[in-house]
């Protein structure tokens, strides 16, 4: 596995230097900023992340006005005490996609954030969890979470704002081109080696996974 530097140097190399590069990377939000996100807010970027997935992400973005009405601003009380009256009156809303399954997502996820707010809050646990750890927290979404497996949590913790790496196309081929993994990360033992990997990054490089994720990405 190359040092970070050697892998920066690859993708400033093919996308004009090192200013340009720069200019293509985001860092995350604070754990301050995070904590600070109403559930709302939250529920909002969980929901859309679903609705996009397998779906053409500039329709549901054309739409999302009307999901916003539609689901009551994604009041987490409301959508977790949802009636059949108000899924009923969903699945004929023709201002939103009207898909079952990941309408009544909506729901649960709202019921799982209500269960954050014992613990601390939404923005605490997702926003405080340890980048170190990025996998744990993957983990904990696809298992209490509705619809969270996968690219989706990933996803949705990007557009959160929180320190995230994405596992693309792209960033999985470096992956594999390190010799971190053999193929795309589905198991427990390929996530930990990715974990391992950009754990040791980010003390090589003192980058966030935002960033590490994005060179990765740039770098074929």
């Amino acid at each position: 596995m190359r040092h970070f530097d050697e892998i920066y140097d690859l993708a400033a190399g093919r996308h004009g230097g090192p200013d340009a590069l720069e200019s293509n990377l985001t860092k995350p939000k604070t754990q301050a900023e995070l904590a600070a996100m109403t559930d709302d807010r939250w529920l909002s970027i969980i929901s859309k992340t679903i609705f996009q997935a397998g779906f053409n992400w500039k329709v549901i973005e054309s739409k999302w006005d009307g999901f916003e009405t539609a689901f009551d601003g994604f009041d987490v009380g409301r959508c977790a005490f949802m009636d059949d009256e108000k899924f009923d009156a969903l699945l004929q809303d023709t201002s939103i996609v009207r898909n079952g399954t990941k309408i009544a997502s909506v729901r649960d996820n709202a019921a799982f954030l209500l269960e954050l707010r014992e613990e601390g809050g939404a923005g605490t646990v997702l926003g405080g969890w340890p980048s170190t750890d990025y996998i744990g927290l993957l983990a904990m979404l696809a298992k209490r979470g509705s619809r969270l497996g996968g690219a989706s949590a990933q996803y949705a913790m990007r557009f959160a704002g929180r320190d995230s790496f994405i596992l693309s196309r792209d960033v999985t081929a470096r992956l594999i081109a390190e010799g971190v993994i053999d193929k795309p990360a589905s198991s427990k033992k390929a996530m930990a080696a990715v974990q391992e990997a950009f754990n040791t990054w980010m003390e090589q490089s003192g980058r966030s996974l935002n960033e590490i994720s994005r060179v990765l990405a740039m770098s074929l």
